[in-house]
């Protein structure tokens, strides 16, 4: 059995055939999916799938969308949060320093998020691009008890090592799948088998091959598949190790 353990199944991307897509990824043994909210005017969406038995969500503020965020957004975080309990984590929350102008705007967002996640004893779900040694050194300030995830790693075996002491883990995706990523491969064979989960990022971050394409959760089998050959072990082990790990880190 496989979960996704980050895939925006909410988006407008799947308006058209949201079940025909969530049955092929049974079709493929993904049997649950994890869904994070980017902004406030889409959680009512990601509640919506929470009510499938095979659906659990998040709800977060993404960097990605800062001009959709508006002040007022980290109190009603909050108050989602608390009004429904089901939530697995916060996020999709974090850094994305490609978008320089926005940067510190994005920090202190992310710095609200990671004190409501503090308080409320939940996990994280960390959005990280070209900022993981910042991230894990912030991290690492604020210690966080339920550690979380930061989701589509693609860093050095030493930047995950980071992350795994601090009690995360790493979510491995369509990037390992490209023969370029041979410093995200040395990462993925450097792992313990509990330090990993597998995802898709569906619509987005497509596998080799399928560039261009919609992304879809089905394709976390491939994930696995190639994760497996990577890492010398059979996909069914590191399937059951990253089912084991994202249960484990969700409370599922």
């Amino acid at each position: 059995m496989l979960i996704d353990a980050h895939c925006h199944l909410d988006f407008p991307d799947f308006d058209a055939d949201r079940e025909a897509v969530i049955e092929r990824a049974r079709a493929a043994g993904v049997a649950q999916f994890i869904v994070p909210g980017t902004t406030r005017r889409r959680w009512p969406a990601v509640l919506s799938l929470g009510a499938r038995d095979d659906v659990s969500v998040c709800l977060g503020l993404h960097p990605y969308f800062m001009e959709e965020h508006a002040e007022g957004d980290i109190e009603a975080l909050a108050q989602a949060l608390e009004a429904n309990p089901q939530s697995v984590a916060v996020g999709e929350c974090g850094i994305d320093a490609r978008f320089g102008d926005t940067l510190d705007a994005q920090w202190r967002l992310f710095d609200a998020q990671l004190r409501i996640a503090k308080a409320r004893k939940l996990p994280v779900v960390v959005h990280c691009v070209r900022a993981n040694d910042p991230v894990a050194k912030r991290l690492r300030q604020l210690d966080l008890p339920a550690g979380g995830l930061v989701h589509a790693f693609a860093g050095s075996p030493e930047q995950a090592g980071k992350f795994l002491d601090l009690g995360f883990v790493v979510g491995l995706g369509g990037a390992v799948t490209f023969d370029r990523a041979k410093r995200l491969q040395r990462a993925v064979q450097s792992l313990p088998d509990d330090g990993y989960v597998l995802e898709t990022d569906s619509p987005d971050m497509p596998l080799a091959g399928h560039q261009g394409e919609r992304n879809e959760p089905a394709r976390v089998a491939e994930v696995c598949r190639v994760v497996a050959g990577l890492r010398g072990q059979g996909s069914e082990a590191v399937a059951a190790n990253s089912t084991a790990t994202a249960r484990r880190l969700f409370r599922l």
